[in-house]
């Protein structure tokens, strides 16, 4: 008998629905929105108001402002290309050059102080302190007053013939000096106005780090005899490594942008002793109407701002904190 090949049929499956969508999605040339998209979608429609205002009155000034800093511009007549002409006067513009000095150290001066004295408000009123609420509004008060309001309170405490400092000196038997009108005072005078206000909110960033670490570090450093010393310096420094850089980024640029307490206080003198790099790009612009000239001074402080920005981030590792 010869062998014969018996043929074996199998009943036909039925489409499955994948592969149904599949042929679906190939005709149609479409693919089916799914909810991540949908989110994307949604997320996107919801910033699309912050990001139109953004462009508008932030993208836009800045991008203005680059070009009219190669320009010669007064508002009255069109803008003329002038190339670096802005960049080489201010190499010679002695007042510029000396804004530039008195806004590094008041800078200086300013920060390190402020983030010390926050700091260890900070950990002041994270204790078990009683009524630290009122303490904290206290502290954190300055801040959100205008800097106008706080200048002129500044201005009668400073004032030299019947401020509050001074006559708190004359019970003491120490003849004040003119504090806002003296080229050796006038700076540490500003300075210290611009400690005292911005503690406030560095107090408040500290807080909210200090009330984020894990208790449990702190636990078992006490079981293995740590000291209170020994532990903030072990723990609590470096676990607040990302706030600190934080709050050293944000008081650069706030010192570095100084203007109403300047403008209130001192109006840059005596002898341009106070004057900063905003009051004098405020002066080329409002006062002098030189606008090309002012915003190639907001350019050279914005390059210094940045060029700050990424020592610190250098120095400090970047703002990834120790898990």
């Amino acid at each position: 008998m010869g062998a014969t090949s018996v043929l074996k049929t199998r009943p036909a499956r039925p489409p499955s629905p994948t592969a149904h969508h599949t042929v679906a999605k190939k005709h149609s040339g479409r693919t089916p929105a799914g909810p991540g998209r949908r989110r994307q979608r949604a997320g996107m429609l919801m910033v699309a108001p912050a990001l139109l205002h953004a462009s508008l009155w932030i993208g836009l000034p800045v991008v203005a402002s680059v070009v009219l800093a190669f320009t010669k511009y007064d508002v009255l007549t069109a803008p003329q290309f002038v190339g670096l002409d802005n960049f080489r006067d201010m190499m010679g513009d002695a007042v510029f050059r000396k804004s530039i000095v008195n806004t590094i150290v008041y800078t200086f001066f300013t920060v390190p102080f402020g983030m010390m004295l926050g700091l260890l408000v900070a950990l002041a009123l994270h204790t078990g302190l009683k009524a630290r609420g009122i303490f904290r509004t206290a502290v954190f008060l300055p801040q959100v007053t205008a800097t106008v309001a706080i200048a002129l309170v500044w201005l009668w405490i400073y004032n030299p013939g019947n401020g509050l400092l001074n006559t708190l000196l004359s019970f003491l038997g120490i003849d004040g000096p003119a504090w806002l009108s003296s080229t050796s005072w006038a700076m540490p005078s500003v300075i210290l106005v611009g400690i005292w206000q911005g503690i406030g909110m560095k107090m408040l960033i500290y807080l909210a780090a200090l009330q984020s670490l894990p208790k449990e570090l702190y636990e078992a450093a006490s079981v293995d005899g740590a000291s209170k010393v020994r532990q903030f310096f072990s723990i609590t420094l470096p676990l607040l490594k990302p706030a600190t850089f934080f709050v050293l980024i944000t008081s650069m640029i706030s010192a570095f942008q100084s203007f109403d307490q300047i403008y209130i206080l001192t109006d840059g003198g005596p002898a341009n002793s106070t004057t900063m790099m905003t009051y004098e790009i405020y002066k080329s612009a409002f006062r002098e109407f030189r606008v090309g000239y002012a915003c190639a001074q907001s350019l050279v402080l914005f390059v210094l701002l940045m060029g700050f920005t990424l020592v610190n981030r250098r120095i400090m590792g970047g703002t990834r904190g120790h898990n």
